[in-house]
């Protein structure tokens, strides 16, 4: 194959790799598009084109993501990753590991590793790359890589969330989750909400924010009570997706634009946490995106009686 056959049968791989390092879609995609340029114009011929191409993505990866955490220092409100849609890369082998760590949850326990930490979790724990390989992306000795990926793994197992272990039982819940919503059943709504749920949104302040969020059942569902018939009033939909791997929706304005989306962590037959991404710069790769502020106004004026 030529290096360009070889890049684009990886790409996948490696846009995963930076997805889970870094958090977001749109700098995940900048990184594997340097990989290429890199590798490119490299004048060395690798034994492994996979070995080399991820070592690549992760050393970019981990620049991008040490000045990321100075910005995120200073975000405004809760940060999320960028959601994703679908996982391009596919691996019968690894899929339970690939799935899990895609979830929002654990992409913010990933946050609080090192940027070490991360790389050397994902290529080990997530892609099972050995520790020569792990050692060689990162520039640290295997036995370095070792204690990284234990350090990691501790962290990662402490705060590990328990979701629904079948995925279908999680489908059909969100289901009637958002069936419920656009009826504005809201006992309904209630009986599918942990009493302890909590809703919580990333606008970065350039969207509608919900202060640090809404917490407990009866005002999640207070919310929703006032949200649900408004949004369906101004024309909205909700349309439910994977989101991270999870369930969850894409809400949309009377033109199709991207208003947020949702994320839903379920565990023993209930929704336990509502993480919503209102920022627009996130939502760019989803699809054109709707003046959140503008949809606010619309469902405000529609509140209000009819002269």
């Amino acid at each position: 194959m030529t290096r360009a056959e070889e890049f684009e049968e990886l790409r996948p791989l490696l846009f995963s790799i930076a997805y889970r390092i870094l958090g977001s879609v749109s700098e995940a995609e900048d990184a594997v598009q340097e990989t290429w340029l890199r590798y490119q114009t490299s004048p060395t011929e690798p034994v492994s084109a996979k070995s080399f191409l991820a070592a690549v993505v992760t050393r970019i990866a981990i620049d991008v993501l040490r000045s990321a955490r100075v910005r995120r220092e200073e975000y405004v409100g809760p940060w999320f990753p960028e959601p994703l849609l679908a996982d391009p890369y596919q691996d019968p082998e690894r899929s339970a590991e690939l799935a899990d760590s895609l979830s929002m949850a654990a992409l913010l326990l990933l946050e609080r590793l090192s940027p070490l930490e991360r790389a050397v979790f994902v290529l080990r724990e997530v892609f099972g790359f050995g520790f020569g390989e792990v050692a060689s992306a990162v520039g640290r000795s295997e036995a370095a890589c070792r204690q990284l990926a234990a350090r990691a793994r501790r962290h990662m197992d402490a705060g590990r969330p328990r979701f629904e272990a079948d995925r279908k039982e999680r489908e059909e819940l969100a289901e009637r989750f958002f069936d419920a919503f656009r009826e504005g059943d809201v006992e309904g709504l209630r009986a599918l909400l942990a009493a302890d749920v909590h809703m919580v949104a990333d606008s970065g302040g350039k969207a509608p924010q919900w202060g640090t969020g809404v917490f407990g059942a009866e005002n999640v569902v207070r919310v929703f009570a006032a949200l649900a018939p408004l949004f369906a009033r101004i024309g909205g939909v909700v349309e439910p997706h994977q989101m991270n791997g999870q369930p969850g929706a894409i809400f949309r304005d009377r033109d199709g634009k991207v208003v947020n989306t949702w994320t839903l962590d379920v565990l023993d037959g209930r929704v336990q946490a509502i993480r919503t991404v209102l920022n627009p710069d996130k939502l760019e790769h989803v699809g054109p995106v709707a003046d959140a502020w503008a949809t606010l106004r619309e469902a405000t004026q529609a509140r209000r009686p009819a002269d």
